[in-house]
C-alpha cells in the first residue's frame, strides 16, 4: 500500500520546515515569495493534498498523538490504551485511538491517515506480519515512535521497544506452581511462533528443564474459546496433567469454564496461574492466581517517556522491559484468597 503524501514530505521537497509549509497553506503573509513559490513547487511536485479538516483540528491547539493497537477487544490492551490516553491529555494532547485488528494491511492504513492528519508521535502494539511498510513511512515522517508490548521492527534506535519482562513473569508462575504441588505442568496458548510468546514461555521452560521435568505445550488461540476447548482436551486426554501456566488470563478464564463443566476443580485437583491480571482475574470464581503486568503503570510512564522524546528530545533506551509479580490467589492452591 504506498502511502499518501504528507506535510513532512513536502517539507523535505522543500528544503523548508514542516511550520513554513504549514504556514504556506494557511496564506500567512510571514512567509517570503521565494520561499512561497518554493512550497508551492514541492506540493506539486509531491501531489500532496492539503486537509483541512486536519489543520484546523491542529490549529485549536491541540498537539495530536496516535495510538495503534493491535487487538482493542482485549481488556488488557483496552486499559493500556485508556491509561495512556489520561496521560497524554493531562499534557494537553488529544490521542487518536486505532484498532489494526492484528491486520497488517488495516495497520498500514491507520498509521498513513494518522500522518496525513499531521500526528506528532506515534504509540503502537504492531500486529504480527510483515510491516516493514508501516514503519518506514513512520521513518520518513521522521516523527518520534515507540513499539510497545510487541516488538515487531526491529530497528530499535529508531523505533525503541518498550515492553515487561515476560521470560520472568512465566518463571515466577512455574515456581509457584511446583511450590504448590504440581508435577505435570503445561503452558496454554498463544500462537508458537510468535516472539511474545516465545517470550512467555521461555521461563516456563527454563524452569521445567532445570526441574528435569517434560515439556507439555498446547499452542493456538490468546482468547476464552481455545482455553475452554484445552481444558475439555486436558481431561479426556491428559489425565496427569495437574497443572498449566497460560499464555494470558484470556485462556486461564475459559480454561475454569471448561474444567468446571468436566468436573475438576481447579485450586485443588487441578492449578492454574494465567498472565497479565486483568481486573476480572480478581472477580472470577475462583479466583485466578495471574502474572501481574501492570498496564495502568506501563501506559503512564511510556506515555511520559514518549513525550518527554517529543518535547524534550529526550532519545528512549533502545529496549526497556518493565519487572512483573505473581499474584497469588485461589485457583493455584489451598489456601489462597
Amino acid at each position: 500500500m504506498r502511502n499518501r503524501p504528507t506535510i513532512i514530505d513536502v517539507a523535505r521537497k522543500a528544503g523548508v520546515s514542516k511550520s513554513t509549509v504549514s504556514l504556506v497553506l494557511q496564506n500567512s503573509p510571514a512567509v517570503k515569495k521565494e520561499t512561497r513559490a518554493q512550497v508551492l513547487a514541492a506540493i506539486e511536485a509531491t501531489n500532496y493534498v492539503y486537509n483541512r479538516a486536519a489543520a484546523n483540528l491542529r490549529g485549536s491547539g491541540a498537539g495530536l498523538i496516535g495510538l495503534v493497537i493491535n487487538d482493542l477487544r482485549n481488556p488488557y490492551y483496552t486499559e493500556l490504551a485508556a491509561t495512556t490516553q489520561m496521560a497524554f491529555s493531562a499534557r494537553g494532547y488529544a490521542t487518536v485511538i486505532a484498532n489494526s485488528n492484528e491486520d497488517p494491511e488495516i495497520q498500514d492504513q491507520v498509521v498513513a491517515s494518522m500522518l496525513e492528519h499531521g500526528v506528532d508521535a506515534l504509540m503502537i502494539a504492531p500486529c504480527y506480519s510483515d510491516t516493514s511498510e508501516t514503519f518506514d513511512n513512520i521513518q520518513r515522517a521522521g516523527i518520534p515512535t515507540l513499539q510497545v508490548l510487541r516488538k515487531n521492527d526491529p530497528r530499535t534506535d529508531i523505533f525503541p521497544f518498550y515492553s515487561m519482562d515476560y521470560l520472568d513473569g512465566s518463571l515466577l508462575a512455574t515456581e509457584h506452581l511446583i511450590s504448590q504441588g504440581a508435577q505435570n505442568i503445561a503452558f496454554v496458548g498463544g500462537v508458537e511462533t510468535r516472539e511474545i510468546t516465545q517470550e512467555r514461555k521461555t521461563g516456563y521452560l527454563n524452569k521445567m528443564h532445570a526441574t528435569r521435568r517434560t515439556i507439555r505445550a498446547f499452542h493456538g488461540g490468546a482468547d476464552r474459546a481455545f482455553g475452554y476447548q484445552t481444558a475439555l482436551d486436558i481431561a479426556r486426554n491428559h489425565p496427569d496433567l495437574d497443572g498449566a501456566v497460560t499464555f494470558n488470563d484470556l485462556i486461564a478464564l475459559g480454561m475454569m469454564a471448561g474444567f468446571a463443566e468436566t468436573g475438576i476443580v481447579v485450586g485443588r485437583e487441578f492449578l492454574l496461574v494465567g498472565f497479565d491480571d486483568i481486573q476480572e482475574a480478581s472477580q472470577s470464581y475462583p479466583k485466578l492466581s495471574s502474572v501481574r503486568c501492570n498496564v495502568t503503570e506501563f501506559g503512564a510512564k511510556t506515555a511520559e517517556i514518549l513525550l518527554n522524546w517529543l518535547e524534550n528530545d529526550i532519545r528512549p533506551e533502545g529496549t526497556v522491559r518493565f519487572p512483573v509479580d505473581l499474584i497469588q490467589r485461589a485457583s493455584s492452591g489451598p489456601g489462597r484468597s
